[in-house]
C-alpha cells in the first residue's frame, strides 16, 4: 500500500487562518469529488472557521475520562475504518490525553499515512521542536507541545500562510480570534508588533530553507548541473594568505545588494595533507565570515580550480569572488594561475570577480618544507648503515664468500642505500651511494685495485647503479617523510577537531582548554594574557600550572593573539611545526574568553533588567495598591473623629471594621513585598524538618473563609522534610488565589498524595483558567493575569508561593483543571528513610 501524502499549512502565530485555509481546501476537493473527511478540527468557536465546517463530514471523536472529567480526542480505529482518500488534522502538535492511542497527534498522523490516507494540517512555527529557545527567547513563553523538525520536513507540500502583525492584530481586535475578555491582555503581552514580526520572520526564513532543499533535491535528482539564480549565492576562494579578510568583506557587501544574498567562503587544501595555510589566519578569517552571517567551509582537492568550481556549482552558487594573484610576472610561465582558470572554465552563468588587493604581484615564496624529524640516534643508525654497510659487505664479498658477479654486487650495495634511506634519511643513502659506487669500481670492476675501468659497459653499469640508488632513496625518503608527515597531521587534525568541537558547543572553559594546551605539548604551565593597550602592563586572564608566566617576554614560547593579547607557555622551547597547532589553540582560548566574559555581561544585564522592572513595578504598587487600604484607613478615622456627626454604635463598628480590614490588607500586601524582597536577595534560609502535611495544611486555611475550601488531606500519607512556616505561607498564597478567582458557590478543593518519593498537594479552582502560554508568566513579581485586576494585591503572591516551596526544596507550577478552571500542584520532597512501622500482631490477626 502507498503511503499517504502529508499537506502542512504552517502559520507564524495563532489566529492568521491556518484552520480556515485547510477548511477551504477540503471544500475545493469534495467539489471536484473527492473522498475528503474532518478527522479533528478546533474551531475554537470562531464563527467564521465554525460555518466552514458545515458541509464536511466529520468523523466522532472518541471520548476519554481523565480525572473525573471527559475529553475527546481523534478517534484513529474510527478513520482507519471509514478509510478516507483525505482526512483533516488539526493541531499537528497537539499532546493527546492520557489514554489514547499514542501520545502525541503527529503520531496518529503517522499511523494514517502509513494506512494510505492523504492528511492535510496545520502547525505554527513556534511548536517545531529546535525552534524552542528561539521563540522563547522572543515571546517569553516556553512552549510546551512541540513536533519534531523533522516531521514537518518530510511534508510532501508546505503551505505558508502569511498575515501581517498589524493585520493579525486587527483580527485579534475585531474578536475573530479570542474572546472579547482575553483580547486586551493578548495584545498587550504574546501578540504585540515585535513579538508577531520576529516570529513571521523565523515562519518566512524556515520555509526558504525548506524551499531551498526542495530545489537542491530536485536539481540532483534530475541531473541538473547548470546554475540556476534563485538568490544570489557568493562563493570567496581562500589561499588562507591576508588578502583573505578583503576578499570576504567584498563579497558580504556584493551580497548585501540584494535580498537574501548568501556568503560561502571555502579554502581548499590539498588531498596529500602535506601543503596547507596558516591555521591562525584561517581562523581569524573563519570568525570574520560568521561575523558577517556567511559560512566557513573546507574542501579536499589536488586540482584547485576544479575543485573550486565543483564546490560553487554544489551550491548553485552566482558568483565567485577571487584575489588577483600573488605570484610574480617570471611566475606565469608554469600557467595561467586559479583565477584565469576559474574564469575561463565558469561558463556564462557563473561571474566571477578578481579583487585587487595590497599583496597583489609580491610573490607567492616557496613552499616551506617540513620534513620530517627522525631524530637522531636514527640518523646516526643511517650514517652507520650507509657508510660502513658497504664497507662490510665489500669485506664479505672479497674474502668470505665466492665471487656472485657485478650485477649481484650491485644489487647487494642497492640493497644497503635503501636500507640507510628508511634508516636514516637522504643523506646516508646519498653517502652510500657514493661510497658503494667506489667500492664497487676499486673491488669488482676490471682492472681492480684502480679506479679505472677498461671496459665501457662496466662505466654504464656504475652509472646506472649510482642513478637508481640516488632515485630509489630520493623515493623511499620521500615516502617515509610524507608517512611521517601524515601521521602528525593526522593527530593534529585530530586535536583541533576535538577542539573545536568543545568550544562549538561550550562544553570548555578558559582554564580547561589551558590545561589541555599545557598537557597536549607537556608544558609546566600556561597562560592567556591580555592588555588594553600597547603601554598597558599585561594582565592574566587565566592560567594552569605552577607560577605561569606574568609577561610574553619572559615565556619559552609566545604565541601573539591579535594585538592586546598573546598565550605564554613555559617549561621548553616548541619546534616550529608545533606552533602551528599552537595559535589554533591560541584563537580558540581568545574565542573562549570572549564568550565567556559576553555570558557574564549577559548575566549582570539579565539580573539589572529584573531589578529595575522589580523597581518600578514596586513604586506603582506602592503608589497605588499600599495607598488604597491606607486612604480607606484614614478616611474611617476621620469619620470618628468628627465632631459633626453622631455617629451610632452600630456606624461606629461599621468603621471600626473597615479599619481592621484596611490593616489587615495593608500587612498582607507589605508581608508579601518583604517576602519578595527576601527571595530576591536570597536571604531565605529554610530550616528543614519532618514534619505532616495535615498539620501545616489546614493552618494555611486561615485567611479564606471557612466554607469556600474542602480539604483532602489523608493521614497515611508520608511525612515531607520541609520548613513549616515557608510551606505554610506558599500554601496560603495558593488557596488564596485559588478562592479570589473562583465562581461564587464554587468551593476549592486542596488534594494531597503521595508520589514515589515526593508529596503534591494540589490546589483545584474552577475559575476562567489560564491560558497555556501565561502559566508561566503568572509566577513573575507582580503579574495578575487578565486586562483588570480583580481583588486587592500587587501580584506577589504566587511569585512569593514559588519562591518559598522552591526554597525548601519543592516546585510549584500550574495546569488546567479538566473541565474548566485551574490546578496548581505544589510537590515538595518526603523525609528520607521514612519507614511505616508495622505492629505486632498476634498469629490469628494476620491469618
Amino acid at each position: 500500500m502507498a503511503r499517504g501524502k502529508l499537506r502542512i499549512y504552517l502559520g507564524a502565530a495563532p489566529g492568521v487562518g491556518k484552520t480556515y485555509a485547510m477548511l477551504s481546501e477540503a471544500h475545493r476537493r469534495v467539489e471536484r469529488g473527492t473522498d475528503c473527511v474532518v478527522a479533528f478540527v478546533e474551531h475554537h468557536h470562531r464563527p467564521r472557521t465554525e460555518v466552514m465546517l458545515h458541509g464536511l463530514e466529520e468523523i466522532p471523536r472518541r471520548e476519554i475520562e481523565y480525572r473525573d472529567s471527559t475529553f475527546t480526542e481523534m478517534d484513529v480505529d474510527a478513520v482507519l475504518r471509514r478509510a478516507p482518500a483525505v482526512a483533516l488534522v488539526d493541531e499537528l502538535a497537539h499532546t493527546n490525553i492520557p489514554g489514547s492511542r499514542n501520545a502525541k497527534r503527529w503520531q496518529d498522523v503517522e499511523e494514517l499515512l502509513a494506512a494510505g490516507i492523504d492528511v492535510v494540517s496545520t502547525v505554527n512555527i513556534q511548536h517545531l521542536e529546535s525552534l524552542g529557545d528561539v521563540v522563547e527567547s522572543i515571546t517569553g513563553v516556553r512552549q510546551r507541545e512541540t513536533v519534531p523538525d523533522e516531521v514537518v520536513r518530510r511534508a510532501d507540500q508546505i503551505e505558508l500562510v502569511d498575515m501581517s502583525p498589524e493585520a493579525l492584530r486587527r483580527r485579534m481586535a475585531h474578536g475573530n480570534i479570542y474572546q472579547p475578555d482575553k483580547v486586551d491582555a493578548a495584545l498587550s503581552n504574546y501578540f504585540r508588533p515585535g513579538n508577531l514580526t520576529a516570529l513571521r520572520e523565523l515562519a518566512l526564513l524556515w520555509v526558504a530553507d525548506r524551499v531551498d532543499a526542495y530545489l537542491t533535491e530536485y536539481r540532483s535528482a534530475h541531473h541538473v548541473s547548470a546554475i540556476w539564480g534563485s538568490r544570489e549565492r557568493i562563493v570567496v576562494g581562500l589561499t588562507g594568505g591576508p588578502e583573505g579578510s578583503t576578499l570576504i568583506r567584498r563579497a558580504a557587501r556584493l551580497a548585501e545588494k540584494g535580498a537574501g544574498g548568501e556568503v560561502l567562503a571555502v579554502y581548499i587544501s590539498r588531498s596529500d595533507g602535506l601543503t596547507s595555510a596558516s591555521p591562525k589566519e584561517l581562523a581569524v578569517q573563519r570568525t570574520l565570515v560568521e561575523d558577517l552571517g556567511g559560512t566557513f567551509h573546507q574542501v579536499v582537492g589536488d586540482d584547485v580550480s576544479v575543485a573550486l568550481l565543483d564546490f560553487a556549482r554544489g551550491v548553485n552558487a552566482t558568483q565567485i569572488v577571487l584575489g588577483v594573484s600573488r605570484r610574480r610576472s617570471w611566475q606565469y610561465v608554469f600557467g595561467p594561475g586559479v583565477g584565469a582558470t576559474v574564469a575561463r572554465e565558469s561558463g556564462p552563468d557563473l561571474d566571477v570577480h578578481l579583487i585587487t588587493h595590497d599583496e597583489a604581484g609580491k610573490g607567492r615564496g616557496l613552499p616551506v618544507a617540513r620534513g620530517a624529524r627522525l631524530g637522531r640516534n636514527r640518523v646516526v643508525r643511517g650514517w652507520l648503515v650507509g657508510v660502513l654497510g658497504p664497507v662490510l659487505l665489500t669485506w664479505l664479498l672479497t674474502g668470505a664468500t665466492p665471487s656472485v658477479g657485478l650485477a649481484n654486487d650491485m644489487l647487494l650495495y642497492l640493497t644497503l642505500t635503501v636500507a640507510a634511506a628508511l634508516v636514516g634519511g637522504l643523506a646516508p643513502a646519498l653517502a652510500s651511494a657514493v661510497v658503494g659506487s667506489l667500492l664497487l669500481n676499486w673491488y669488482f670492476t676490471p682492472p681492480v685495485h684502480t679506479l679505472t675501468i677498461a671496459d665501457p659497459k662496466n662505466i654504464v653499469a656504475i652509472a646506472i647503479f649510482v642513478g637508481v640508488a640516488v632515485s630509489v632513496a630520493s623515493v623511499v625518503d620521500l615516502a617515509a617523510r610524507r608517512t611521517h608527515q601524515a601521521a602528525r597531521l593526522r593527530a593534529e587534525s585530530e586535536i583541533l577537531s576535538f577542539l573545536a568541537g568543545n568550544v562549538l558547543r561550550g562544553e570548555t572553559s578558559l582554564e580547561e582548554l589551558l590545561e589541555r594546551v599545557r598537557e597536549t605539548f607537556g608544558m609546566e604551565s600556561a597562560a592567556l594574557l591580555e592588555r588594553a593597550g600597547e603601554t598597558d602592563p599585561w594582565t592574566c586572564a587565566g592560567s594552569v600550572g605552577p607560577c605561569p608566566c606574568q609577561d610574553p617576554d619572559d615565556a619559552d614560547v609566545d604565541v601573539p593573539v591579535g594585538d592586546h593579547m598573546s598565550l605564554a607557555l613555559s617549561g621548553r622551547v616548541l619546534p616550529a611545526a608545533d606552533r602551528r597547532v599552537l595559535a589554533a589553540f591560541a584563537a580558540q582560548a581568545a574565542v573562549v574568553l570572549d564568550r565567556q566574559r559576553l555570558q557574564q555581561e549577559a548575566g549582570r544585564a539579565r539580573e539589572l533588567a529584573e531589578g529595575n522592572r522589580i523597581r518600578t513595578a514596586l513604586l506603582a504598587a506602592v503608589s497605588h495598591d499600599l495607598r488604597t487600604p491606607l486612604a480607606g484607613i484614614k478616611a474611617a478615622v476621620t469619620s470618628l473623629r468628627s465632631d459633626d456627626v453622631e455617629w451610632s454604635e452600630e456606624d461606629r463598628a461599621e468603621l471600626l471594621e473597615a479599619i481592621e480590614e484596611g490593616a489587615d490588607r495593608l500587612d498582607h500586601l507589605v508581608g508579601n513585598l518583604l517576602d519578595m524582597s527576601r527571595l530576591h536577595t536570597g536571604t531565605v534560609t529554610p530550616m528543614l524538618r519532618e514534619t505532616d502535611l495535615d498539620e501545616v495544611v489546614p493552618m494555611a486555611l486561615g485567611g479564606v473563609p471557612e466554607d469556600s475550601v474542602e480539604l483532602d488531606i489523608p493521614e497515611t500519607l508520608p511525612m515531607v522534610r520541609v520548613d513549616r512556616g515557608l510551606l505554610e505561607r506558599a500554601v496560603a498564597n495558593v488557596v488564596e488565589n485559588a478562592v479570589k478567582y473562583s465562581p461564587p458557590g464554587e468551593r476549592v478543593l486542596v488534594s494531597a498524595s503521595a508520589i514515589a518519593d515526593r508529596v503534591e498537594v494540589r490546589v483545584v479552582d474552577r475559575g476562567p483558567g489560564v491560558p497555556d502560554d501565561a502559566k508561566d508568566r503568572i509566577f513573575e513579581p507582580f503579574q495578575r493575569y487578565g486586562d483588570s485586576p480583580r481583588g486587592n494585591g500587587v501580584g506577589l503572591g504566587l511569585a512569593v508561593a514559588r519562591g518559598f516551596a522552591e526554597a525548601v526544596g519543592g516546585t510549584l507550577s500550574a495546569e488546567d483543571t479538566p473541565g474548566g478552571g485551574l490546578t496548581m500542584v505544589l510537590s515538595v520532597p518526603t523525609a528520607p528513610q521514612r519507614r511505616t512501622e508495622q505492629p505486632d500482631l498476634p498469629a490469628a490477626a494476620t491469618s
